[in-house]
């Protein structure tokens, strides 16, 4: 009897530690149990608002005179005269002189055309004298109809002719004369000089190259996108110009020019496809007061932007709120996704302009989430965390005592 209470004796030791092990394992605090639920993501929205915008197209070019000329000189001589401002870059005012010829042979020839005219004038009084005392003979003797030739008409009318062409070559002496005076036929600057003191030139030779100071030009191109949201003017045009302005960089500063699009040059070009509008700025060498902050220079290259036409009741978002489908998400009310399909007006470089599919007031999702869905749940920005379920600090305390 007493070997089978030995033998029994481990198995209920066994038993036991199984049955306080089990206890133990009852009596063991619970740890919190939080909740597995993902929070919603946090996004960045956009509040539509309506706008009235004007557009404006872009676009960029080489600013040029509008006037330009090479002068040539109408007599030929001896170059005796140059004025200090003759040199390339130098300014000019209209009808200022630029070179002077010598004048010496024209002024000699000026004085020969005068005396010719006073002998012919001479000629012709004499012969109207003569054709008056045969009036007065013929009339006294009353032979009848008085013939031209018995009156010297034929003479008087050559007397007539030679001093019409005497003096037909005074005004050409005259003209000759003032034409040893090359003059600036408008305000510009000297792009070339082509004679110097002392040099000998010959008719229709070409003595500078000048550019017209009064007003700048620059060519700029125009697609046929472009001109839908301008207002270009065409011939009889009335009204105000769209403004223009000019930007360049100048020795490492940003410059602003203001300008007009006063035409356009009517005829497309068969390469490119576009139209050329024509961009004026006025006085751009300041030469009539201080216009601009810096002198804007012919052949600067300027980039442009055209005030175009005007929209209302458009919504302008950012270009990176638009999904690689052409749509975009918009949070409602509950924090949920909801897509929309819009309309977009006009696409510029950071923004889109849209006039249809979005209301006053829709909130705009500008954050890029990743593999976003219809009626997914999202977070704006001040909206609370979803609160995490675990128990209490008190009881797992109690717990442990």
């Amino acid at each position: 009897m007493a070997f089978k209470k030995r033998a029994l004796l481990p198995p209920l030791i066994i038993i036991i530690a199984i049955l306080l092990l089990v206890a133990l394992s009852m009596l063991r605090p619970q740890p919190p149990q939080r909740s597995m639920e993902r929070p919603a993501v946090l996004v960045e929205v956009l509040e539509a608002k309506p706008e009235t915008i004007n557009f404006q197209v872009a676009g960029q070019g080489n600013v040029m005179p509008k006037h330009m000329t090479n002068i040539v000189s109408q007599v030929s001589g001896q170059v005796v005269e140059v004025s200090p401002k003759f040199v390339n870059g130098g300014f000019f005012t209209a009808g200022e002189v630029l070179i002077k010829i010598d004048p010496a042979d024209y002024q000699v020839a000026l004085q020969t055309a005068q005396a010719n005219l006073a002998q012919a004038k001479a000629a012709l009084a004499e012969e109207s004298a003569r054709a008056k005392v045969a009036k007065e003979e013929w009339e006294s003797l009353q032979m009848g109809e008085i013939p031209a030739l018995g009156i010297r008409e034929p003479q008087v009318a050559s007397a007539v002719a030679a001093v019409q062409s005497a003096e037909a070559a005074v005004a050409k002496a005259k003209r000759d004369l003032e034409r040893t005076q090359i003059k600036a036929p408008f305000a510009g600057i000297m792009q070339n000089k082509g004679v110097d003191m002392g040099q000998f030139v010959s008719m229709n030779s070409q003595v500078a190259t000048l550019y017209g100071s009064e007003v700048a030009e620059i060519r700029v191109p125009l697609s046929d996108r472009d001109l839908a949201y301008l207002d270009l003017p065409e011939a009889n045009h009335s009204g105000a110009y769209p403004e223009v302005l000019l930007t360049s960089n100048v020795a490492g500063e940003e410059f602003n020019w203001r300008g007009s699009l006063v035409r356009s040059e009517g005829i497309l070009d068969s390469n490119s496809r576009v139209i050329y509008g024509v961009v004026e700025v006025s006085d751009p060498y300041n030469q009539s007061g201080n216009s601009h902050a810096t002198p804007l220079r012919f052949g600067r290259f300027v980039q442009l932007k055209i005030q175009g036409l005007s929209a209302e009741q458009v919504f302008v978002i950012p270009r990176h709120a638009m999904t690689v489908n052409g749509k975009i998400w918009v949070v409602d009310d509950e924090r949920r996704l909801q897509s929309r399909t819009v309309n977009v007006l006009r696409s510029e470089e950071n923004s889109l302009i849209i006039n249809e599919g979005l209301e006053t007031g829709d909130r705009v999702m500008l954050t890029q989430v990743p593999n976003a869905l219809p009626s997914m749940k999202v977070r704006l920005a001040g909206d609370p965390l979803p609160a995490q379920q675990e128990a209490p600090v008190a009881e797992t305390a109690q717990v442990k005592e």
